[in-house]
């Protein structure tokens, strides 16, 4: 083989759905691997919704935006198949930042080996961004305690189903938001969540007073929308709001408005956004943190797999139907 394929991102999106109009397929020249490199041939790509960022012109976000004409930006996993990297050999697993594409050379720069003995897509839903996500998010921001009541939008999304299990896990009230009695049925009958609430169907005032008839404490904001201003109205006094995503404002010309601040200063809240490249350095620290609790079987997770690198260009927009089961990830 002496090309390889990859996507190139050729066009900033606009307000709805993502097409193949803004990418390119193009194949690339099998690069030669010289001294400190070595080659990965990427198995599975892991679709966030973080790329709807950085496909955006906006320079003043946490992270530059991907160049036009430049491969799409994603996280993947790989299998080492040429080396010439004393740290790094033939056959060892490696996950990072490597882009839309079947092929990736490296000097080891922001690639981590894998060494958990999980398929592909276990340590993408679990240990990759997601579970590092849930885990930054949760602990270094929502600072749960025992006992309180803490509600999850995105619910059975890939962040948001660690995030719940792990506050479960903890000793807390947990109540989920999603878009389906499917995924209501998943997050409390197999996940554990004390309740859960379909946006689409509920009276989400009603429904949110019934299930946290204490207030709530904790409010892990993975989508935007309507739900957040229910929510807000019910945080309870030195309550502590993690904005980790806002899907239901991305594909918009003109986001929603957020809440009046006047109860910020009432209930004395604390309002925290965070992106998890400020913290790529304590992926060890969180690690240590999250695998305790994969370990005693308290993590469940489940994938939604698209075939095919060209995937990708369309698969996206699951993000915003809210169609994926999971984490949703591309099999090349």
């Amino acid at each position: 083989m002496t090309t390889f394929k990859a996507i190139n991102l050729i066009a900033r999106p606009k307000a709805g759905p993502i097409g193949p109009d803004i990418f390119e397929v193009v194949q690339k020249q099998m690069p030669t691997v010289g001294q400190g490199q070595f080659l990965v041939k990427q198995n599975h790509m892991s679709l966030d919704p973080a790329m709807f960022g950085w496909m955006s012109p906006d320079t003043e976000s946490y992270i530059p935006p991907v160049a036009l004409g430049e491969v799409m930006r994603s996280s993947g996993i790989g299998e080492i198949v040429e080396s010439n990297h004393p740290d790094y050999k033939v056959g060892d697993r490696v996950m990072g930042l490597m882009g839309w594409q079947e092929y990736f050379l490296s000097n080891g720069q922001g690639l981590n080996k894998v060494t958990a003995p999980l398929p592909d897509e276990a340590v993408l839903s679990v240990f990759a961004l997601p579970g590092l996500t849930a885990t930054q998010g949760l602990y270094g921001v929502g600072k749960p305690q025992k006992g309180e009541t803490i509600v999850v939008s995105g619910a059975a999304g890939s962040v948001g189903s660690i995030v719940g299990q792990l506050a479960k896990a903890d000793g807390l009230t947990v109540i989920g938001v999603v878009g389906s009695d499917e995924k209501a049925d998943w997050i409390v009958n197999e996940l554990g969540f004390d309740g859960a609430i379909n946006y689409k169907k509920d009276d989400i005032a009603a429904k949110l007073a019934e299930l946290t008839p204490n207030g709530v404490d904790v409010y892990f904001e993975n989508t935007g929308g309507p739900i957040q201003h229910h929510v807000f109205a019910r945080m309870n006094a030195h309550g502590r709001i993690v904005v980790c995503g806002m899907i239901a404002d991305y594909a918009k010309e003109v986001p929603d408005l957020g809440p009046n601040w006047i109860q910020v200063i009432k209930k004395r809240l604390t309002i925290q956004g965070f992106t998890m490249p400020d913290h790529f350095g304590d992926v060890p620290k969180l690690l240590e943190k999250l695998t305790p609790y994969v370990m005693k079987g308290q993590i469940k997770h489940r994938a939604h797999v698209l075939e095919g690198l060209e995937s990708a260009m369309t698969g996206l927009n699951l993000f915003f139907t809210g169609e994926n089961k999971g984490k949703l990830i591309v099999k090349l």
